[in-house]
């Protein structure tokens, strides 16, 4: 990418809580180990929310950002209470970050595990899935989080898996879903790794439940090799699969685009701890490491990676890891970057020492989305939401029947989910949230939209307070929405 002795622009945010303390260790490791970095340094986080800017980062240093591509980012902190959007989440979606790439290895015997054989990949698509941060109150008693699921989505995250394990020398690929509840959405992205895991024959694949799945990772991480997930689950099982391997703090993470990419601890700003000099900088400088690999300098990678290998096997430890039966120093943040300094150029004694091919490990092969061919679509029905205080659902029923008509006949009504009318049982509660489908009345028959809003008229003239509806639609014959619970 870049000669011997060009520097490679990257934007630093020194972030919020231990932030600075962790952001300084790390990058005077780096100058140490003779990285070639031309830094820019922006303002994120705390201060800026304070300024009143809701995304917690100015125009201006988005211009960073896109000119030098490469972000290195501490911890930051976002304000509790609404009107504050999470900056990594917005950074990832606006630079197109799909890819999270979280490696988990366990350091047994120099940091205390239950699980010494540990070594896990986890991708995480990074883009959507709940993240995509759409919630309403519709009713007083009900909110609403909507979980968006693409093809393109899992098709650029899936592809990405299978390419970084083979390209890194992994064996399997495990695809964790919750797709016996979500058929949907998480049965999209299941459908989409079977279709892609064909493409390679040479790496195993196969599927977890996201529960069982996490609980066998929790207990035998052994058993899997890279996994991929959508966003939410990839969250909550990196920061489980780097606790249960040693300490969250010994974990980084890539966020990668087509064209931009951002390294970041997977932990947090830990305010408790700030200004106390205690901090382990481990999550962050490795997060550098995976940095400098992914601009072309895996050589100055290896040094700082093999010397922070030999600092863990010496026993110098940060509060977070240290164990009087197994850590032999007890040091704080700048303690610990001196003794990785100190040790840069040897190589670790127990552990195998890493070796980075001088190719790009962090950016397999770009994946292009190809549409498919358009199915057929066709209006079958509509799903209508009404907020409806009383909590009856026989009486919603007999009143709603009296609306139907023009094409459109009531079939069900549900209550978070659950069918309650017709044939419903007295046990079932419900809130004043109702889904109330109308659909034709013989198959094959469909509707226009204009059927929709002749009958979304006759509710409102009724006084009915409908919140939402949502189309019933058919794609080449196979149905596009579920069917309630009970139904």
């Amino acid at each position: 990418m870049n000669g011997a002795t060009n520097k490679v622009a990257v934007t630093v945010a020194y972030g919020d809580g231990i932030g600075p303390e962790i952001m300084n260790a790390s990058l005077q490791i780096m100058s140490a180990a003779g990285a070639r970095l031309d830094i820019e340094t922006i303002e994120i986080g705390e201060k800026v929310y304070n300024q009143g800017i809701a995304a917690g980062i100015e125009n201006s240093a988005w211009e960073s950002l896109r000119r030098t591509k490469i972000f290195y980012k501490a911890p930051i902190t976002t304000p509790e209470g609404g009107g504050f959007k999470s900056l990594n989440v917005t950074t990832r979606k606006t630079l197109g970050l799909y890819a999270n790439v979280r490696p988990v290895r366990a350091y047994s015997p120099f940091v205390a595990t239950k699980h010494p054989a540990m070594d896990v990949v986890i991708v995480r698509e990074n883009e959507e899935d709940l993240y995509a941060g759409i919630e309403h109150r519709q009713t007083e008693e009900v909110f609403q989080c909507l979980k968006l699921i693409t093809r393109p989505g899992c098709e650029k995250i899936v592809h990405y898996a299978f390419e970084y394990a083979r390209l890194n020398n992994r064996h399997k690929v495990t695809c964790f879903t919750k797709d016996n509840i979500m058929k949907m959405t998480d049965g999209l992205f299941h459908k989409v790794f079977d279709e892609i895991a064909v493409e390679y024959p040479d790496l195993k694949a196969d599927h977890k439940i996201i529960d069982i799945g996490a609980a066998m990772l929790a207990d035998t991480p052994e058993k899997f090799d890279v996994i991929v997930t959508p966003n939410l689950y990839g969250d909550i099982i990196s920061d489980i699969a780097a606790q249960i391997a040693g300490s969250v703090g010994l974990a980084g993470s890539a966020n990668i685009g087509q064209t931009c990419a951002m390294f970041e601890a997977i932990h947090g700003s830990a305010p408790d701890i700030a200004g106390q000099g205690i901090a382990n900088p481990s999550g962050l400088l490795l997060a550098g490491v995976m940095m400098l690999v992914h601009i072309g300098q895996g050589e100055i990678a290896e040094r700082i990676h093999n010397a922070w290998l030999r600092t863990i096997e010496d026993g110098i430890h940060t509060r977070d890891i240290y164990v009087d039966s197994i850590s032999k120093q007890l040091v704080n943040t700048r303690e610990f970057a001196d003794a990785v300094i100190e040790r840069l150029g040897q190589h670790p004694e127990t552990f195998t020492p890493v070796h980075y091919e001088r190719i790009n490990t962090h950016e397999p092969a770009s994946y292009k989305y190809v549409p498919k061919p358009p199915a057929k679509k066709e209006l079958v029905g509509v799903d209508i939401f009404l907020n409806w205080q009383n909590r009856n659902a026989t009486e919603l029923g007999s009143k709603l029947q009296m609306m139907q008509g023009d094409g459109l006949n009531l079939v069900m009504i549900s209550n978070r989910g659950q069918k309650v009318w017709p044939n419903g049982l007295p046990e079932t509660f419900c809130t004043d949230h109702w889904r109330c489908r109308f659909m034709v009345g013989q198959p094959g028959e469909t509707i226009t939209r204009k059927q929709v809003i002749s009958l979304l008229q006759r509710l409102d003239a009724e006084g009915f307070d409908f919140i939402k509806s949502e189309h019933l639609c058919t794609f080449d014959g196979e149905l596009g929405f579920s069917v309630a619970q009970g139904q």
